[in-house]
């Protein structure tokens, strides 16, 4: 379809004016404008977090947040992105702290300084209930952060609203590595698993279909079997 049959809209990069079909989103609009993305772009599909971006539309003084690979274009839309959202992240060693309330009172107590104003959920760009696994983590109640805080993709946009300074991403990453580790039941397949890794029992195998020519591995890829 020709540029000419597509509904445009204006948007503004960096301060500078451009005409894009409206049905792009913010990623493809900057390529659409002549931008090389080498940076921000991971998975395009909302997984990754890493195309964080801040925009206002013309004539509205709020300054909004979003992930640049699910959002559409709008008409008079000013646009920026950030490398990243700045987050604190503290340094341990997950074999020698335990779940316990007190490991987040010495490695974040900012979030003992929340003041309940929910910014943090409202930005999410996942619909994370995000203020609501801070009071878990506050609480000491791993298992019930991590659960909350599962589908977190770290973009950081949550922190970038908190009057506090909470980098809530980073919380409930400690909260999830916690529960992993101590709180939920070892799963014995995995575990046995990994060993035979280590030990070396897949290496033909691998080395086999390495040496597989393509046709033979689309074949194999799309004739395998599925667990139901």
């Amino acid at each position: 379809m020709s540029d000419e049959n597509k509904e445009m809209v204006h948007i503004y990069l960096f301060g500078k004016k451009y005409e894009v079909p409206s049905q792009l989103t913010i990623m493809n609009a900057m390529e659409y404008a002549g931008y090389q993305l080498v940076r921000g772009c991971g998975c395009r599909n909302g997984f990754c977090g890493a195309c964080a971006t801040i925009y206002r539309i013309k004539g509205q003084n709020q300054l909004k947040t979003c992930l640049a690979c699910q959002t559409k274009v709008e008409d008079d839309m000013y646009i920026a992105t950030l490398p990243f959202f700045p987050l604190v992240k503290q340094v341990y060693d997950i074999d020698k702290i335990k779940p316990e309330q007190q490991i987040m009172m010495q490695l974040y107590p900012e979030i003992y300084a929340c003041v309940g104003c929910n910014a943090c959920t409202r930005a999410c760009p996942q619909g994370l209930k995000t203020m609501q696994y801070i009071a878990y983590a506050q609480r000491g109640e791993f298992q019930k952060c991590a659960d909350e805080s599962f589908d977190c993709v770290m973009c950081g946009i949550c922190s970038s609203r908190c009057p506090a300074g909470i980098s809530h991403p980073q919380v409930a990453e400690l909260a999830r590595r916690l529960n992993g580790k101590y709180i939920q039941p070892e799963s014995k397949h995995l575990t046995e698993r990994v060993q035979e890794i280590k030990d070396g029992k897949f290496e033909s195998l691998i080395e086999s279909v390495m040496n597989k020519p393509l046709d033979e591995l689309k074949e194999l890829y799309n004739n395998r079997e599925i667990e139901s």
